[in-house]
């Protein structure tokens, strides 16, 4: 029989780990080009309805959540003790803090090039973004691994299924599929957090306009997100056949990508608002993904061109937790070259690699070469045995 095996002592779940790995990798990617300006169309996410390539990294993230949640939450037997709801709480508030600490970090390196003082570039407390992909992480997480110990588990696909729809006639009713301040979920988010705590994004007119793409309104679909990983976590771990898991990995997958394609007549696709059809899409395609990686690694044994992911996916959080550190140090820290102040990624970019790569090669690589640094940060934790749980 075929089992999932690891080759670390930890028992991980190798083909879990490399999807994750292989999804903080892109991650990092889409979000460090060289220059906003020069990204590959792949590159880009939808600026509105829409689905590119781009789109996927993020809730195939948040679907593997789903999974590991299934897996941690097995030694409390799926039941509200006290010991699971404070890993829950204590690990949704870790993450939440994380992604809060990040976005300061941000303000306050912009503040000290900008030539603020030390106090004024740690004190912009009015107008620190409040959510974010690693909040949007935490409360989706959190709600979800809730709902998987207070709900019976036969009950859960009517949770997912309530949630979806219940999301789609808001939207449907609250303007929520038009790019604009009157959405449903601008609305919420401006009363609740208000516009100085919130994303400026730009319509096709070109108006700045308030809107979270993680906002909390759109928080109901993720938790259905992370609830439909949680029930392919169930599948993996009830089928104890390798081929049987990844049979089922690719039907499920099926039946929820063409589902999802098939509603976005009249629900589009569209990740800033996580429509109910971006769900179905997006778990389609990763539950596939997975079922590809297992037949792949763990039937046919061919895993060494996925060592790369492995650093990566081990410790994934904390990996992107420093990507984010990196980017912003990069981005603010100036160098004066021939007499012009400049900025650490605009001397790799401008200076060192656009001039004889182009303008979007010369991106791309910029790109692949912050990568190749957050790996070795990674690959260092790996070969060190450090996993970091949080």
């Amino acid at each position: 029989m075929n089992r999932i095996t690891s080759p670390d002592k930890s028992g991980r779940l190798l083909s879990l780990d490399i999807l994750r790995g292989i999804t903080i990798a892109g991650m990092i990617m889409v979000n460090n080009p060289g220059s906003w300006s020069y990204a590959y169309a792949p590159l880009k996410h939808a600026h509105w309805h829409g689905l590119t390539p781009t789109d996927l990294v993020f809730p195939f993230f948040m679907f593997i959540m789903g999974v590991s949640t299934f897996l941690s939450l097995r030694k409390f037997n799926f039941e509200p003790s006290r010991a699971a709801v404070w890993k829950i709480v204590r690990r949704t508030f870790l993450i939440f803090v994380m992604g809060l600490a990040l976005g300061w970090f941000g303000q306050f390196c912009r503040g000290l090039a900008s030539g603020e003082s030390f106090f004024e570039a740690s004190t912009h407390f009015n107008t620190l973004r409040i959510l974010g992909v690693l909040q949007r992480l935490a409360l989706a997480y959190g709600f979800a691994a809730l709902a998987a110990v207070l709900v019976k588990g036969k009950l859960l696909p009517w949770v997912v299924g309530i949630l979806l729809l219940g999301y789609y006639l808001i939207l449907r009713f609250g303007k929520g599929f038009e790019m604009s301040e009157e959405n449903i979920i601008a609305v919420v988010d401006k009363a609740l957090l208000g516009t100085a705590h919130m994303y400026r994004d730009t319509t096709p007119e070109g108006v700045r306009i308030a809107f979270e793409p993680e906002g909390l309104l759109s928080t109901l679909p993720s938790v259905a997100h992370v609830l439909i990983g949680f029930l392919s976590g169930k599948l993996i771990v009830e089928n104890k056949d390798n081929h049987t898991r990844v049979e089922k990995l690719l039907i499920w997958g099926t039946v929820l990508a063409f589902s999802g394609l098939l509603l976005q007549y009249g629900c589009p696709i569209n990740k800033k608002i996580w429509s109910p059809t971006f769900v179905l899409v997006t778990t389609g395609f990763a539950s596939q993904l997975l079922g590809l990686l297992i037949l792949i690694i763990d039937i046919h044994q061919k895993e060494r061109w996925s060592r790369f992911f492995h650093a990566f996916g081990v410790n994934p959080l904390i990996v992107y937790v420093f990507a984010g550190v990196m980017a912003n140090l990069v981005a603010n820290i100036r160098l004066n070259w021939q007499g012009e102040i400049i900025s650490v990624k605009g001397f790799i970019y401008e200076v060192l690699l656009r001039p004889w790569a182009g303008d979007y090669f010369g991106s791309l690589l910029y790109a692949l070469l912050f990568i190749t640094v957050c790996w070795l940060f990674g690959y260092i934790l790996y070969k060190k045995d450090i996993y970091i749980k949080i």
